[in-house]
């Protein structure tokens, strides 16, 4: 479900590992969570979040979030939000190699990274929650506003709009391209040049440059987790989401 690859220089790797789309559960976002958080004071220098080729993560696991009542559903909200916060506010450099399709939570992830990485070839990413009948919560929308302006994450977010590699670069969504079996290796780099600077001089800095982010994600037990309870089960999101599921087994059979 998660691979923790250390490399050299103390960089460690999760990988997504959960087939066939590495759909974000409660297991996986949990496991995440306590990666992200456990990995500083384990000794890792930096972190690198990537997927499987051609997958980066397909967003929410919808089918299996769709069996639960909002008792149980609660706890898995907050764990996102958590492992944003632990992106967001991390004390280490954390880079997201985008090996293939990163729509919806997929992509708050690599938002939420100092550096994105995206795999060349036809591969999405986006934040297309309105496509599914689902408001993209106030922190997540700050949060692409920080990288992109307000006027063009308005135009993504309000239209749910999917942009393939080279659109986000363009924008600045991701901020390099690689062949999809080097996406990996160009994010190591890239942390690795980093982590090759005067070490304080570069964490104060970064610290400084990511301190809006960070403020965003201050407090987790404050971020709207039942404003989006409340949008989740509204009946246009349940319709849509339940016709979306329908589809889904439509193609499997």
């Amino acid at each position: 479900m998660l691979q923790t690859i250390d490399h050299e220089d103390g960089i460690r790797e999760l990988r997504l590992a959960r087939p066939p789309v590495n759909a974000l559960n409660p297991a996986l976002v949990r496991a995440l969570r306590t990666a992200v958080e456990d990995a500083p004071g384990e000794g890792a220098t930096a972190l690198l979040l990537s997927g499987s080729p051609g997958m980066f993560s397909a967003g929410l696991d919808v089918p299996e979030l769709l069996a639960l009542d909002r008792a149980r559903f609660e706890p898995f909200w907050r764990d996102f939000f958590g492992l944003c916060a632990a992106l967001a506010r991390s004390p280490i450099p954390a880079a997201a190699a985008v090996t293939g399709h990163s729509p919806a939570g997929g992509a708050v992830l690599a938002l939420m990274c100092d550096w994105r990485v995206m795999a060349h070839g036809p591969f999405k990413i986006g934040l297309n929650e309105v496509q599914v009948g689902l408001t993209v919560p106030g922190c997540i929308q700050a949060a692409l506003r920080r990288l992109l302006g307000s006027h063009r994450a308005e135009r993504l977010l309000v239209a749910g709009a999917m942009l393939d590699a080279e659109q986000a670069r363009a924008v600045g969504f991701v901020d390099e391209l690689a062949d999809v079996d080097h996406v990996v290796a160009h994010a190591l780099t890239w942390l690795r040049e980093l982590l090759a600077l005067p070490r304080k001089a570069m964490l104060e800095t970064r610290a400084m440059a990511r301190a809006d982010l960070a403020a965003i994600f201050a407090d987790p037990a404050a971020l709207p987790v039942h404003e989006f309870l409340d949008g989740w089960f509204a009946p246009e999101a349940q319709a849509v989401l339940h016709a979306l599921v329908a589809k889904l087994k439509e193609k499997k059979s």
